[in-house]
């Protein structure tokens, strides 16, 4: 079966616990869940899947070129339970470096913003991913081809990393005592995902926290520091093709004004903020998370309608081609993913056109 087909057939379980969750949350009065921010960070998921099944011909095929001339241990056998636990176990250790860097190199942090960029923190965030991981992500992972990872352990172990990490993103889960010493827990990765200053560029753990306590990049939820979600360069945008592009736009323009060309590689190399010898900063102020606004337009609630019905077709028709994707040409592949960036597109725009953003606190429960 398929690595799609799979992500296919637990969607229902994903759409079940965002139901959960959102009962939950209004049971206790703490909701989590505003209707455009959850389409937006379910429709940029979808996208990331479509985008996935067009580009694994270059970032799976790469990593099956480096394994099959370049092993150093030829022959691991996918019966060993042996191979698939440390396989696992590496594959979480170099993926807590490709999500180190994807915040602190602007080249990676360009492809991880989107998965920042929602200022709400709840389930649907967990689906909000980028797509763009294939332009250079897969290079963390060549050691495991190297050292002769077959690639069906690859692909399994890396699909494995990913689905646990789906229920670390809710806020109706508090602190679990021992387990948030060992693994990365919702309380651990509220923290990742909050802009605080105690809390920026921290715990980037996948599976284990651990790698975060030995190289120093752990910090616990305080409880007098209400995380507060998102991005500091907030997106205001509900758009697929924004969300996806706005960080490389950002750091083309940054390239074209700096002067020498080691200094214009930097840019992509250095972290976002990063500004060349000689040239000031722009002035900043203390940042105060709370003091910002969520985005978060305004509209008639038969717009709402239109757009969550719009989604749903848009939905229906991602999981068809994630199912089908196996027996489609490539050019049928993009012409879904095309189809659903434009359904996307479409339910952003119902979902902000001629609206007024709503004044609204960014602080949230943790």
């Amino acid at each position: 079966m398929e690595a799609a087909q799979i992500i296919v057939l637990v969607a229902p379980l994903f759409f079940l616990l965002i139901g959960v969750e959102y009962w939950v949350g209004r049971r206790r009065g703490r909701n989590t869940y505003r209707l455009n921010d959850a389409l937006s960070s379910i429709g940029l998921g979808m996208l990331s899947q479509l985008v996935g099944g067009l580009t694994k011909l270059f970032t799976l095929g790469i990593y099956v070129w480096v394994y099959e001339h370049w092993a150093w241990l030829p022959g691991l056998s996918t019966d060993s339970l042996m191979v698939w636990g440390s396989g696992l176990l590496i594959y979480d250790f170099l993926y807590y470096w490709h999500h180190r860097f994807g915040h602190t190199v602007a080249l990676f942090w360009a492809a991880h913003a989107v998965h920042h960029q929602s200022e709400d923190y709840n389930l649907s965030t967990a689906l909000r991913q980028t797509s763009s991981g294939w332009v250079a992500g897969w290079i963390f992972y060549l050691p495991m081809a190297l050292i002769g990872f077959p690639p069906l352990v690859f692909v399994v172990v890396a699909l494995i990393d990913l689905l646990y990490q789906y229920w670390v993103h809710t806020q109706q889960i508090g602190r679990l005592g021992w387990f948030d010493r060992w693994f990365c827990s919702p309380s651990n990765h509220r923290v990742h995902h909050a802009v605080n200053e105690p809390y920026l560029d921290r715990n980037y753990g996948g599976i284990l926290i651990l790698w975060d306590r030995f190289f120093g990049s752990f910090q616990e939820e305080l409880d007098e520091e209400p995380c507060v979600y998102g991005t500091r360069d907030a997106l205001r945008s509900w758009n697929p093709w924004v969300a996806n592009w706005h960080v490389y736009g950002f750091l083309l323009k940054k390239t074209a004004a700096t002067p020498g060309l080691l200094n214009k590689l930097r840019v992509w190399w250095e972290a976002a903020h990063w500004q060349p010898p000689g040239v000031s900063p722009a002035k900043s102020e203390v940042y105060d998370p709370r003091a910002q606004q969520r985005f978060d337009p305004q509209v008639s609630a038969q717009r709402r309608g239109w757009a969550s019905l719009l989604f749903l077709l848009v939905l229906g028709l991602s999981s068809w081609g994630l199912w089908q994707a196996h027996l489609l040409t490539w050019w049928q592949q993009a012409g879904v993913m095309a189809v659903v960036m434009a359904g996307l597109c479409g339910v952003s725009w119902l979902c902000s056109k001629g609206a007024q953003t709503a004044p609204a606190s960014r602080a949230k429960p943790a």
